[in-house]
């Protein structure tokens, strides 16, 4: 029984690769569900998102052609080695925890992969394509994942322009429940700041684009409500929040517009956010009374300091990774001896059933209870029979003894046991 995962992720391979391996959930379901017919895999699961392809397998010896046939025909052919990973065992198991737990990812620390990882288990769950050593090894890795993010600050702070934004201005106003906010711009960082926002309890939002129909449909999305350009400062009178994310050449926030703005607002401090390159609004806007404003750049080291701090932390994440590993692929050395354990009991078990049944035929007028007697006598027999061999197979796992005992015990018992075992 050999461990491996085969797939590539956003450090091996750019995004127009990626998109050529991304698979939907459909083909992971019917690739699962035939997988009986690649030599040598016995369980699998797939994980696929935006950033990763990957099959999760339990194989036999030499089975790696097997392993990437399937990978071809979840992406329908034309795979480029290239670009792939392949890990066994200890490596492959170290690999997914460190997955579950958000260090291998492209935003270090981000939750969302350790959702992804339970849908996949899920999904191969379901198209029965897991057994035991997969089902260990998921459980383990989805509750090291877990304690990662309990025990560590690695998915502390805030490590995107976006909602280091949102993380600013919650600190500047002392929360966002209750307050609204107008964003000038329509783009995806308008759209992901909006989302944030809403996220942490902003009440309203406002968009204006210089094309009204687009600040529309980015509204209809998030549940806000678009202005038209020319009017949009005027009703700023009455938000908390300004945000510029529009993509032009020039300011389109000047000192003159902002002073008339805090004139109507009688006083009433606003939080300007510039997430533009170039910049929307003027640095002079800055230096008004009541206005307080960050740009680009000052995002930027908000969240370099935040990648920082969640460095530090996945050092302690992989401590702890390293723990669940190594308790993990302790568990599965006496998984190897669990069939061949399981396949002598039971032979041992029906041989005694059956001397018991002819012994019982010869003493018709045995009572319930000595019937019982030595049904009890017998059951200890065995068990104490069998005792020493399966002691001792415990013992050499792991050990260079290992398959010394494991041959001794196929040999000494019957070649259907011998049989049954290597099943």
């Amino acid at each position: 029984m050999h461990l491996k995962v085969l797939g590539l992720n956003h450090r091996t391979a750019p995004i127009d690769i990626r998109e050529k391996f991304s698979i939907g959930k459909d083909a992971i379901r019917r690739g699962l569900e035939n997988l009986d017919g690649y030599d040598g895999l016995s369980e699998a699961v797939v994980l696929s998102t935006c950033n990763r392809s990957e099959i999760y397998a339990v194989t036999g010896d030499d089975c790696e052609a097997s392993l990437h046939q399937f990978l071809n025909d979840l992406i329908g052919g034309g795979v480029d080695e290239n670009f792939l990973y392949e890990f066994d065992d200890e490596t492959c198991a170290e690999h997914l925890f460190e997955v579950a737990a958000g260090i291998d990812s492209l935003v270090l620390g981000e939750g969302q992969i350790l959702s992804q990882v339970k849908e996949a288990y899920s999904i191969s769950k379901s198209a029965q394509a897991t057994s035991t050593i997969l089902n260990t090894l998921f459980h383990r890795a989805i509750a090291a994942g877990k304690r990662v993010r309990t025990e560590t600050k690695i998915a502390y702070n805030s490590v995107s322009v976006s909602s280091a934004a949102v993380e600013l201005a919650e600190k500047k106003l002392g929360g966002l429940a209750g307050k609204s906010a107008l964003i000038f711009g329509a783009g995806k960082m308008a759209q992901l700041t909006a989302q944030h926002l809403l996220s942490h309890g902003l009440k309203k939002i406002f968009v204006a684009n210089h094309h009204l129909e687009r600040a529309e449909e980015m509204a209809a999305k998030i549940g806000a409500q678009a202005v038209a350009w020319e009017d949009a400062f005027t009703g700023a009178a009455h938000v908390d929040i300004i945000i510029t994310s529009t993509g032009a050449p020039h300011y389109v926030v000047k000192p003159w517009q902002t002073q008339q703005l805090m004139t109507r607002r009688a006083g009433r401090g606003i939080f300007f956010i510039d997430i533009a390159v170039p910049r929307d609004v003027d640095p002079e806007v800055g230096k008004i009374k009541g206005v307080t404003l960050y740009n680009i750049d000052d995002l930027e080291s908000v969240v370099e300091k935040n990648l920082q701090a969640r460095r530090r932390e996945a050092v302690l994440a992989k401590k702890i990774v390293a723990e669940d590993v190594a308790a993990v692929m302790e568990r599965f050395k006496y998984l190897n001896f669990q069939p061949l354990m399981a396949n002598l009991s039971e032979r041992a078990e029906q041989m005694r059933q059956r001397e018991l049944k002819k012994f019982l035929g010869k003493l018709p007028n045995l009572s319930d209870d000595e019937r019982k007697i030595l049904e009890q006598m017998t059951r200890r027999i065995v068990r104490k029979l069998l005792r020493m061999p399966m002691m001792k197979l415990n013992a050499s796992a792991g050990t260079d003894a290992e398959n010394f005992y494991t041959q001794a015990v196929k040999a000494l018992f019957t070649d259907e046991v011998n049989s049954l075992a290597q099943n």
